[in-house]
């Protein structure tokens, strides 16, 4: 049985070296012989991919799929699942941050649960407050959202099966949200309680997390469904307020004056507007991207020595 390691690469040069060591070291302790590890080099602005070549050019079981730009995390999770060709693949990250030691863990899991992926769950999530709150946040976002149970604060260490893998590259499309892709492609999938450690400064930006944000809300049509049935709920009041106001004209005579009430309401109508426009164009944009069917990686080079 050959077990593929798929990892990234991006800033990950003073970690490379430790993780190609404690992959070898954790194949010798579960006795496996027949494995390879596959690097993808994200655009990495420093010396990953320099690093990387040197280790594979002493060692024929790693293989380097070099993208020619950034193209992001996620993209570059699903090239590199691609190249691996074993029986079973254990992706994580190449920042130590996820420890290679968690494979036996996971084997074990796999084959007692008789599962096809068994996945890292942090118990406690790491990081400062802020990320920790926006963490939280986003979690809860996505229950509304998506109406499905994910489960909170989810790794990228995962053991997979062959099946499994063949069965998630099937979805094609450009932007990817990879807890949904991991959550619709079914499967009996495991969560294992792990401790993710903090080895270096996150490259995930306040852009790039609103991004990640953004891209997760437009994976569903939940929002689409819940902008109609707000316009019902507005249509509603606005109805009920029209009945309110003819029945004080005709039983009292009152009138409601006041410029300020009126200015508040086309200010908050004219927010609500633009901010339904704005989540319809990103549909549009989404379902524009889909259709140009540009690819969702670039190669430069595939390295094997």
């Amino acid at each position: 049985m050959k077990i593929s390691v798929v990892a990234t690469l991006y800033r990950s040069s003073p970690y490379i070296n430790e993780f190609y060591q404690r992959v070898c070291a954790v194949m010798a302790q579960i006795q496996c012989s027949d494995f390879e590890i596959v690097f993808v080099n994200d655009g990495s602005p420093d010396d990953s991919l320099a690093v990387a070549t040197v280790i594979a050019k002493a060692d024929s079981r790693i293989t380097i799929v070099d993208l020619s730009r950034n193209f992001g995390h996620h993209k570059a999770i699903m090239t590199g699942l691609a190249y691996a060709q074993g029986s079973l693949i254990y992706l994580l990250d190449s920042d130590l941050e996820e420890e290679p030691e968690w494979l036996p863990d996971f084997f074990h899991i796999l084959q007692q649960q008789n599962a096809d992926v068994v996945y890292g769950v942090q118990q406690t999530r790491k990081g400062k407050l802020s990320e920790r709150l926006f963490g939280s946040l986003f979690y809860k976002l996505m229950d509304i959202v998506s109406r499905s149970d994910y489960p909170r604060d989810v790794v990228t260490a995962r053991l997979m099966t062959r099946r499994y893998v063949d069965a998630s590259l099937q979805h094609s499309e450009r932007e990817l949200f990879l807890v949904n892709i991991y959550h619709i492609t079914g499967f009996v999938q495991i969560a294992h309680h792990v401790k993710k450690h903090s080895t270096s400064p996150t490259t995930y930006t306040l852009h790039k997390k609103l991004a990640h944000v953004l891209n997760a809300i437009t994976s569903y049509e939940t929002p689409l469904v819940g902008i109609f049935y707000g316009g019902l709920f507005v249509l509603f009041l606005a109805f009920l307020y029209i009945v309110y106001l003819i029945t004080m004209y005709v039983l009292f005579g009152n009138t409601i004056i006041g410029w300020t009430s009126l200015v508040i309401s086309i200010w908050c109508v004219g927010g609500v507007i633009i901010t339904i426009l704005g989540l319809i164009g990103m549909y549009l944009s989404r379902i524009y991207i889909e259709i140009k069917q540009r690819p969702r990686t670039i190669i430069r080079d595939v390295l094997r020595f």
